[in-house]
């Protein structure tokens, strides 16, 4: 495991950090063990709440460590019972709910590999994430049953479906029912710290999705940057909460499992993201650590500008992630929550890399201070490099593919980066470079580094793009056009044109009560024009705007500018009609 604590850092302690921080990885190691059996074990901390769970209808429950542990216990044997063992891939397609938690830790307890799935599919991509992983069960609510059953001809390897709450009568099994038809006690399969535990399917931008088989040391190298990201967590009291889908990267290794892993409590809400929502759970758990996607932070900031004039809160830490921030938003979360900001980067396959620690301690200074859209420094443990096309390292200030190496500064094999793709030897190659002896992870994401060792980022490597000669990103534009109030959220695209190779485009997302006419529409283009033009490069206003009722966005929050792209080199080859 990492050492057993960061130090408590003061404002120029980062380079101190690095160099005394070593990875100390068991031979032996198991997300359960880890996450809830060692704390159900323990008298002291057996009944410690561990997941507040709560439904959008008012249905609200707390749940022990020896709650989760006893029925996580029931479901293991379930589970062996149904032909389920070592290396077997179990599908969980579930919301943020308890029996979510309970069927993670059942999984790893029986050396079986957990394949999280998002509500939001439907039946085609369950189907081929179901076939190519090759899941024996899958387990299912009333949410998601209907899209799983009617997958479930194209896989050939599925042979149960546990039903959860309303959809048990429509499945193979029902869950309550599996759960009571055992005792309270299983003795778990040991496992090694670089077994597979968790397949999550990424999104991708070209192909098929892929396959990322991450193992259980892949939370111990998550550590450091969580500890970092929530300001030095865990401290007394502490409450997690995040809306991040715990079928996610995001959801599972930024917010849930370190949250347990570390003994402590979070909230699961089973319901749609609001604003409101946000604002009330902030509230009523009293959460003081928090992950929030800049799209949340944006909704929640143009619904309530104000919150300490409604509610109470006492946050103490909030990172964001999947897009830049941006100088307004980062402006409003210390103003109106009195937290910085930290953002973070980090992938599917390596998690948790980079990213701001701004710790605020009695004397005023900050333990490492965050800059406005800024991804932040290196986390201890992970040596990172911004890379050019030939995998050499690029000089300070010059824009290249962010990368991160397998091994430490000491030469440990850094226990963050994933096993590979699933069944996809050639993507996981085509993942790495090497130079001078070292292998690389590419990321696929430009960034440079500043005089300071802060990285910032610059777009996705197909998100960049050239116009009459000018290389642009998105991100700069984008958080220059949120700054106007008419705004609510935005994305920058090339538009093709025969002159210039593309011309800058803005699709914009208008705030609510913003008044639409034709006359008022080509008013506000104009008026959006010259906010950009008059504060950034004169090559980067976007000459084209067009005003959309919400962006194409990835189950993860990210903006999918790739759709928009295919959607304007479409629209540049198909004749005008002549109509």
């Amino acid at each position: 495991m990492p050492s057993a604590a960061l130090p408590a850092t003061r404002r120029d302690d980062y380079a101190a950090l690095h160099e005394s921080f070593r990875w100390d990885v068991p031979e032996t190691f198991n997300l359960a063990e880890a996450c809830c059996t060692r704390w159900a074990r323990d008298p002291a901390t057996a009944q410690r709440i561990a997941v507040h769970a709560e439904h959008e209808d008012g249905r609200r429950a707390s749940h022990s460590f020896a709650d989760i542990q006893a029925a996580a216990n029931r479901l293991s044997r379930a589970l062996r019972a149904l032909g389920v063992g070592r290396g077997d891939r179990v599908a969980i397609i579930l919301p943020q709910r308890i029996e979510t938690v309970v069927a993670h830790m059942a999984v790893y307890q029986l050396a079986a590999i957990a394949m999280p799935l998002s509500m939001l599919f439907g039946p085609e991509a369950l189907a081929y994430r179901l076939e190519h992983g090759g899941a024996r069960v899958a387990i299912a609510d009333e949410g998601s049953l209907d899209n799983l059953l009617a997958a479930r001809g194209e896989c050939a390897a599925l042979e149960t479906v546990i039903g959860v709450g309303a959809a048990a009568a429509g499945a193979d099994h029902g869950w309550e029912a599996l759960l009571a038809a055992g005792p309270a006690d299983f003795t778990p399969e040991p496992t090694r710290a670089d077994d597979g535990a968790v397949l999550i399917y990424t999104s991708g931008t070209t192909g098929q999705p892929k396959g990322a088989l991450l193992p259980h040391r892949a939370l111990l190298g998550n550590l450091p940057g969580f500890v970092c990201s929530q300001n030095w967590y865990p401290q007394d009291d502490d409450v997690f909460w995040s809306p991040a889908d715990w079928a996610w990267t995001g959801g599972l290794w930024d917010a849930l499992m370190p949250a347990l892993y570390f003994g402590k409590p979070i909230v699961g809400y089973q319901g749609r993201f609001s604003a409101e929502v946000a604002f009330t759970l902030l509230e009523r758990y009293q959460v003081t650590n928090t992950f929030l996607f800049p799209t949340a932070l944006k909704q929640m900031m143009k619904a309530c500008p104000r919150p300490a004039e409604r509610y109470r809160l006492r946050l103490r830490a909030l990172m964001s992630a999947g897009e830049a921030v941006g100088d307004t938003v980062f402006a409003w979360c210390r103003e109106a929550f009195g937290v910085i900001v930290n953002e973070m980067f980090g992938q599917t396959e390596i998690n948790y890399v980079v990213g701001n620690c701004a710790a605020q301690y009695d004397d005023g200074r900050l333990g490492w201070p965050a800059r406005a859209g800024s991804m932040g420094r290196p986390y201890p443990g992970h040596r990172v490099a911004v890379i050019d096309d030939d995998g050499r390292p690029c000089a300070g200030g010059e824009i290249g593919e962010v990368a991160v190496c397998a091994t430490d500064r000491a030469g440990h094999a850094d226990p963050v980066i994933f096993l590979g793709y699933w069944r996809n030897e050639a993507a996981t190659e085509a993942k790495y470079a090497s130079h001078d002896g070292l292998r690389w992870f590419r990321t696929g994401d430009l960034a440079r580094f500043d005089d300071d060792g802060y990285l910032w980022y610059e777009g996705r490597a197909d998100d960049v793009f050239k116009s009459s000669g000018y290389r642009i990103g998105p991100n700069e534009i984008e958080n220059c056009l949120l700054k106007h109030p008419a705004v609510s959220n935005c994305a920058v695209v090339p538009s093709p044109d025969p002159e210039r190779g593309a011309v800058v485009k803005a699709f914009v997302v208008l705030s609510p009560g913003v008044a639409r006419s034709p006359a008022a529409d080509a008013a506000l283009v104009a008026e959006l024009q010259q906010h950009v033009r008059g504060r950034l490069a004169p090559y980067e206003y976007p000459k084209a705007i067009e005003f959309i009722e919400q962006l194409p966005m990835t189950t993860t929050g990210k903006i999918q500018r790739r759709v928009l792209r295919q959607l304007e080199a479409e629209r540049a080859t198909t004749p005008v009609s002549a109509d």
